[in-house]
């Protein structure tokens, strides 16, 4: 679950920034504030459509794909990579307060959203740490007061309190919470 909110998180600012990008970059399309809405849609449509998109794409081309040699095949690949993007841009301006407007409103944003993407590739495991941490941070803020809240309801003594705690007994806690260790989370979260 973590994973998941942190790349939603992480690919959702990402969006927001390339999406006012295209904004300024283009006179044809209208961003402005929609743009926080627009990226949501676009963070989903990049996390579940996308690969859906990309899968039934590639199957047809796969079928046709007797006599094409290399060259051919990589344009058929970027002409691919182009469709899946044009109908998550499409998509986005029919969801969103997006408007767009011409030739240039519907072809050209396409191409910075392929290479937003290709960016957010590179920089992918450094903004999805950073935003791992974040969330980390807040989880261990909210985590006394929910043991504060338990306390009230059952009583303990006086000496012992959450602040007492030493660092292996809340790994013991985490631990009983979810039944892994803190290596098998670690692993988990790798898995993605």
């Amino acid at each position: 679950m973590k994973n998941a909110i942190v790349r939603f998180a992480a690919l959702y600012v990402f969006d927001v920034v390339v999406l006012l990008l295209i904004g300024l970059l283009f006179r044809t399309v209208s961003v402005g504030l929609s743009a926080l809405w627009a990226s949501v849609v676009l963070t989903a449509a990049a996390l579940f459509v996308k690969p859906a998109l990309t899968a039934a794409f590639r199957r047809s081309a796969a079928r046709s794909a007797a006599g094409r040699g290399r060259v051919g095949e990589k344009i058929l690949q970027y002409a691919l990579v182009y469709a899946v993007e044009l109908v998550i841009w499409v998509g986005t301006v029919v969801l969103s307060g997006v408007t767009a407007r011409g030739f240039t409103g519907f072809a050209l944003p396409p191409l910075i959203l392929l290479v937003g993407w290709v960016i957010y590739d590179q920089v992918d495991d450094r903004l999805r740490a950073k935003a791992s941490d974040v969330y980390d941070a807040v989880q261990t803020r909210l985590s006394p007061r929910r043991g504060a809240a338990a306390s009230d309801a059952s009583p303990r003594s006086a000496t012992s309190s959450p602040a007492a705690d030493s660092a292996a007994t809340a790994e013991g806690r985490r631990e009983l919470h979810d039944g892994l260790t803190a290596e098998q989370r670690r692993m988990f979260d790798e898995l993605g």
